[in-house]
């Protein structure tokens, strides 16, 4: 018995270096999303020296106050709401259910992320997503103008979903981004028709350091009625914050977290990660790396042929190969399918995150 226990000991210490092994050297680069590793080292550092320091739940810590203030600061609204919720589906359902009212649905591009990518969640709480094309993620103020126009001229309009509120994200599903003067002219309809606009931040970060933003998080901060930075993607293990500058949406929110399952009893993890991530530009540095890398692979698939579906200028890049190439990349790399271009081409996405290092974007390059 003795001997047997010893062998079996020694058989899991080896089977525990194959998978720390297999962890070091993995057998493919991963591109297909940005969320595929931890967090940055700081965030993990943190949470280590933190680990038995005792404070309130539900995010009442002062973790989440300190990283409140600095979002606070940030934006430059002193008045904005902080709140804290574990991620993006979870976030954008509660959002968009405090903001509407039962007759009402969303206003989204056929592309927009709560369309395609949340598995109904809108619908299934009772509002309808009303969406306008949206073929390279984003939807425009003439779109938003006319849809609101033709409800209320048709003289049963209360018949029909009332249009409530107005969700884009920054960047979108497809890399792309708004520039400030387009977001100035949505957020003037939003007013007209009294509906608030809410950006979708998921991936804010690498929309915010891409070379071809316009705005500062403090412009974007005013023009919209609620935005939320995104953690998952950007360096935390996971994390939304949602910042809201309307004093109507502001009212109960708590209460509808806790009902959407959103209200987590160990909230610390949460404010402790944002305030890591916006201490000494933390969040700005590692998601501007990302696009930096995302940028140099475009350049070299530009420089090979490929052509490029959409003009992405943030980490996710989108270029069109041959269906026979994407095979032979498929062993060594892992990637995201996306769309079918024709009978033997397809689109694919390549996406870069904060983790994303220099060997990997040189090895895809050189495969290619």
């Amino acid at each position: 018995m003795e001997k047997n226990t010893t062998e079996e000991t020694e058989i899991k210490e080896n089977q525990g270096k194959e998978i720390c092994s297999a962890g070091d050297q993995p057998e493919k680069f991963r591109f297909e999303c940005d969320y595929l590793e931890g967090a940055v080292p700081e965030i993990m550092q943190r949470l280590m020296e933190t680990n038995l320091v005792q404070t309130p739940g539900y995010s009442e810590d002062v973790y989440c106050e300190s990283a409140r203030e600095k979002i606070r600061a940030l934006c430059g609204r002193e008045d904005a709401a902080v709140h804290f919720l574990v991620g993006g589906t979870q976030t954008n359902l509660t959002v968009i259910c405090a903001a509407l009212r039962p007759h009402q649905g969303v206003v989204a591009a056929s592309t927009g992320h709560i369309n395609v990518h949340e598995t109904g969640a809108i619908e299934a709480s009772g509002h309808k997503v009303l969406t306008v094309p949206g073929k390279d993620g984003r939807l425009n103020a003439a779109q938003v103008e006319e849809l609101c126009r033709l409800h209320y001229a048709d003289s049963s309009f209360e018949h029909m979903v009332q249009p409530g509120m107005v969700y884009i994200s920054y960047p979108t599903e497809y890399g792309t981004l708004y520039t400030k003067e387009e977001l100035q002219e949505i957020h003037r309809v939003c007013k007209k028709y009294d509906m608030p606009l809410f950006i979708d931040g998921a991936r804010l970060g690498y929309g915010l350091m891409s070379q071809a933003c316009d705005l500062t998080i403090s412009e974007l901060a005013d023009l919209c009625e609620v935005f939320y930075i995104g953690g998952t993607k950007c360096g935390a293990l996971f994390g939304e914050a949602v910042v809201i500058l309307d004093e109507k949406l502001k009212k109960d929110f708590r209460y509808l977290i806790k009902q959407r399952g959103g209200m987590l009893a160990k909230g610390r993890l949460l404010g402790l990660q944002f305030d890591t991530l916006f201490t000494d530009d933390l969040y700005f540095s590692v998601c501007k790396k990302a696009d930096q890398l995302a940028g140099k692979l475009r350049s070299a698939l530009e420089a090979k042929g490929y052509p490029m579906l959409v003009d992405s200028p943030t980490n996710q890049q989108f270029p069109v190969l041959p269906d026979a190439e994407l095979e032979r990349l498929s062993e060594q790399f892992s990637f995201s399918f996306w769309e079918k271009v024709d009978e033997t081409h397809s689109a694919v996405r390549f996406c870069t995150s904060w983790a994303t290092t220099e060997e990997a974007v040189e090895r895809l390059i050189a495969a290619l």
